[in-house]
């Protein structure tokens, strides 16, 4: 990755740290009781769980469709090499056959 350029993830994870930083900054500076302060906190970790959770799961599913997609290419190349090495083969095949007759006719044609 280049410098400067930063995955979703770990942009979506900045955000969230940003946020509770900001609100626990804003519940500070707030007047507020010790146990709305308190609600107040524990609402915004409950909120800023549940984002964590669900950036998790976003990046949990693009890296298996990021895998699934790599094993479709590596199956892919998988073939054509297999197909590349199958007609090496039947080529090599085909020249050893032409070279044995070859040697045979020469052979035929020193006796004669």
């Amino acid at each position: 990755m280049s410098e400067g350029r930063f995955s979703a993830g770990s942009v979506a994870l900045a955000f969230l740290m940003g946020g509770a930083v900001g609100a626990g900054l804003a519940l500070l500076v707030t007047p507020k009781s010790g146990q709305e302060a308190r609600e107040m906190i524990k609402g915004q970790a409950t909120a800023a769980r549940e984002e964590a959770l669900k950036v998790a799961d976003e990046v949990k599913d693009k890296a298996n469709e990021l895998l699934e997609k790599s094993r479709e290419a590596v199956e892919a190349k998988k073939a054509v090499l297999e197909s590349a090495l199958e007609a090496g083969k039947e080529a090599m095949e085909r020249e050893k056959e032409r070279l044995i007759a070859k040697m045979q006719a020469e052979e035929e044609e020193s006796a004669s």
